[in-house]
């Protein structure tokens, strides 16, 4: 015991006991810096410093005007004020100093010295340093540096009791109380600290989660897309032969390779959906054959929406025309996704979903009003704004989503499309 109390005093004092560690500045978004003005907010950074140095200039000055103990009280000040001001830049070393300083203020006072080794002012100085050196350094310091203080009362009463007042057992129970509520705030702070961080964690981890769960969705319902076109290239690939009398060898060989190809990105695509589909129950799973929706089938959702309570209404700007099928299938689901937020945290209120059709691509607009009915309390699972601004995102669109100024929220889309012919058929 004894040797590992000696290797931690070496480790926590000694060793680098003079290097330099600066006092840094509250940080910008402290409490005390909030409703200050943003003028002085960076110069109030520096309050720990500036109260320090008032301190020991204030106890300096207590020291000098002593009327009891004059003799050296100059050189005592000194060896008071200067720890105070060091523990800024060099707390070890200014700890070191503040434990010398009693020994050396012991030797110039003498026995006329009443309150023999301590005074108040001292013992409120040296009270302070190894209050900022504990805060600032591990817990076991604040023990060593307890023991270290203890050692000069223990040599003092030892050498002289007559002359020992009750300054030194003060100066132990006080530093020891001390020394325990700190290290309780501490211990407090750092749990606090690291429950807020364990949230941070938590919270990005469901994050990406969604975020990956959501990816996921979309991949499979694409596949559909994607497998539709792929079916078509193969088809017509493997017809186009017969549809030209004498076809070259060449031509027939180049279309033979393309069906092939065509037939082996389907297996592909077909293992790829069988993986993305795994995890899911059942129940959940999927039909592959179930055609994936389209804008064709807004009216039925919106009747669906209805029959739910929800007062909804749907209007539609510029030439509608037939979209790319990945086009039409985010956009069938932004709204889907929309309507069910609407029904979930604002039920009753009236609803507009709009739909602009423009040469470049598609606006859509799903806005709804304020509640019209009590609304139970949803914290929701994370997945809307989530799932709409990756479906978005993967058709190179943007999504902006805000509450409007009468209580209600809007989801705005735009979802670019390339000029051109759209091929006809639905996702198989």
């Amino acid at each position: 015991m004894a040797r590992d109390t000696l290797r931690g005093l070496r480790e926590n004092l000694l060793t680098g006991a003079f290097a330099f560690r600066p006092l840094p500045p509250l940080p910008t978004d402290h409490r005390l810096l909030r409703r200050l003005p943003d003028r002085v907010r960076e110069p109030a950074r520096r309050l720990p410093h500036l109260a320090v140095l008032g301190l020991a200039l204030f106890l300096m000055s207590v020291e000098l005007d002593s009327r009891f103990y004059s003799d050296g009280a100059a050189l005592r000040a000194l060896l008071l004020g200067v720890p105070l001001i060091m523990v800024l830049f060099r707390p070890i070393g200014a700890f070191w100093l503040s434990i010398g300083g009693v020994f050396v203020s012991a030797i110039v006072a003498g026995r006329d010295w009443g309150n023999w080794p301590w005074t108040e002012a001292a013992i409120f100085s040296h009270l302070t340093i190894m209050l900022i050196v504990a805060y600032r350094s591990r817990p076991r310091t604040a023990f060593d540096m307890w023991l270290v203080t203890a050692l000069p009362g223990g040599f003092f009463l030892l050498v002289a009791p007559g002359y020992a007042t009750t300054n030194v057992p003060l100066m132990l129970i006080l530093s020891g109380l001390a020394l325990t509520l700190l290290l309780g705030v501490r211990s407090w702070q750092d749990s606090r600290r690291q429950v807020v961080e364990q949230g941070a964690v938590v919270a990005e981890e469901r994050s990406r989660r969604t975020l990956l769960e959501e990816r996921t969705t979309i991949a499979r319902e694409l596949h559909d897309v994607v497998a539709h076109h792929m079916s078509v290239v193969a088809i017509q690939a493997e017809a186009a032969p017969y549809r030209v009398a004498d076809p070259p060898e060449e031509l027939v060989a180049a279309l033979a390779t393309i069906r092939e190809n065509a037939v082996t990105a389907l297996t592909e695509l077909r293992r790829v959906l069988g993986v993305v589909r795994a995890d899911l129950p059942d129940g959940l799973r999927l039909d592959p054959e179930a055609p994936q929706p389209t804008l064709a089938d807004l009216e039925e959702l919106l009747e669906n929406v209805r029959r739910a309570g929800l007062a909804v209404e749907s209007v539609r700007t510029g030439s509608v025309r037939p979209l790319p099928q990945g086009v039409e299938l985010s956009a069938y689901r932004i709204v889907q996704e929309a309507l069910s937020n609407v029904l979930r945290h604002a039920p009753g209120a009236h609803t507009r979903v709009e739909l602009a059709y423009v040469p470049v691509g598609l606006g859509l607009r799903v806005v709804n009003g304020p509640p019209g009915e009590p609304v139970k309390e949803s914290p929701g699972s994370g997945h809307g704004l989530v799932g709409m601004r990756e479906r978005a995102a993967v058709l190179g669109g943007e999504l902006d989503a805000e509450p409007t100024g009468d209580g209600g929220f809007a989801v705005e889309v735009f979802l670019p499309v390339e000029p051109g012919p759209v091929p006809d058929g639905g996702p198989a």
